[in-house]
């Protein structure tokens, strides 16, 4: 409609101008309408993890809304994330990349389209005095959160790596919060958790310590994805949703203070508290992000299959290069 009006060859009048913007305005297109109309509603799953706050500030500070998305994250537990994705409650979601893995295995199809982060420490396995090493676990009640998360993954990978498997140990499920709080309350031997809830843990010495994370075991990795039909129907929405987890990331480097207040408010923490727990890892910008769609996913996705199919967990061998789209990432714009 703007063309027809504005765009013509021929100089317009101020008269023509007017009678212009009176037609539009009678056909209920003002440039409020237009940019709303413009917004691409997109559902996203998320938890309280660090990892994920810079998707929380591209929607606290306006980025999402600036960049042509109507984005909603709803907090949804790992294990039934796939869930809300397949009954269409969701459209994107972040999570492990192995969690990708055992989602289209169970007929839930999503891509990962951008790596949010990388883990430093911020995942691991909290002991009580006297457990010194992961062998000494065997035997011992571990806290951890289902199968198929990433927690339970976790788990697995370290006993993996020491010769056991989780036959080798006894399992209470609890998620990663209850779990650092069941830990705190003097209940079972271990837990597995993740920042913020490991940080309690940390600031506990006397409840017990932290034996290993992922500084020692450097296996978790999130990132978000969307379900084919989606990226389909809205690659334009995509690629915005991947330029604004860059601009996001762009405004923590710029302005860090703000940032980390509003990244720290969505999890009742104050902006000092929120920095200090994510020192644990590292959110992933453009060139990180390109080494890893480059190689990097394909290689630790199929080291994860291995260790998912000796766990009975996957049945068959996926197609890896169903896993991920790397077309946004490639086009990707950093805001400056």
């Amino acid at each position: 409609m703007s063309k027809m009006f504005f765009q013509t060859g021929r100089k317009k009048s101020f008269s023509s101008y007017k009678l212009a913007i009176s037609a539009a305005i009678a056909l209920g297109i003002t440039a409020s309408s237009v940019a709303q109309a413009a917004d691409t509603p997109v559902a996203i799953g998320i938890s309280g993890w660090t990892g994920f706050a810079p998707l929380t500030l591209a929607d606290k500070a306006g980025i999402f809304k600036k960049n042509g998305l109507d984005v909603t994250l709803k907090k949804v537990p790992q294990q039934s994330r796939h869930l809300a994705i397949a009954s269409g409650d969701l459209q994107c979601a972040a999570t492990t990349v192995e969690t990708y893995l055992t989602w289209n295995a169970a007929g839930v199809a999503v891509k990962q389209i951008v790596q949010l982060d990388k883990s430093y420490g911020a995942d691991g396995i909290a002991v009580r005095p006297g457990i010194n090493k992961i062998t000494d676990l065997k035997g011992k009640t571990i806290s951890v959160d289902a199968p198929g998360t990433s927690s339970y993954f976790l788990l697995a990978w370290m006993l993996d790596k020491n010769g056991m498997s989780v036959k080798d140990v006894k399992l209470a499920t609890l998620g990663p919060d209850a779990a650092a709080h069941a830990f705190l309350a003097g209940q079972n031997d271990a837990a597995v958790s993740y920042e913020p809830y490991l940080s309690s843990i940390r600031q506990s010495p006397d409840k017990g310590k932290i034996l290993a994370t992922t500084l020692d075991y450097p296996m978790v990795m999130d990132t978000l994805g969307c379900t084919p039909d989606f990226l389909n129907k809205n690659p334009k929405a995509a690629q915005a949703l991947v330029n604004s987890y860059f601009e996001a990331l762009a405004m923590i480097k710029s302005d860090p203070d703000k940032s980390n207040e509003i990244m720290g408010a969505a999890v009742k923490e104050t902006g000092k508290q929120f920095a200090e727990e994510a020192s644990y890892l590292r959110w992933q910008d453009l060139e990180q992000n390109k080494k890893f769609f480059g190689g990097e996913i394909t290689s630790f996705s199929k080291e994860a299959a291995t260790l998912l199919t000796q766990m009975k967990i996957l049945r068959k061998t996926p197609d890896y290069d169903a896993l991920f789209d790397p077309q946004f990432v490639a086009n990707a714009s950093v805001a400056k």
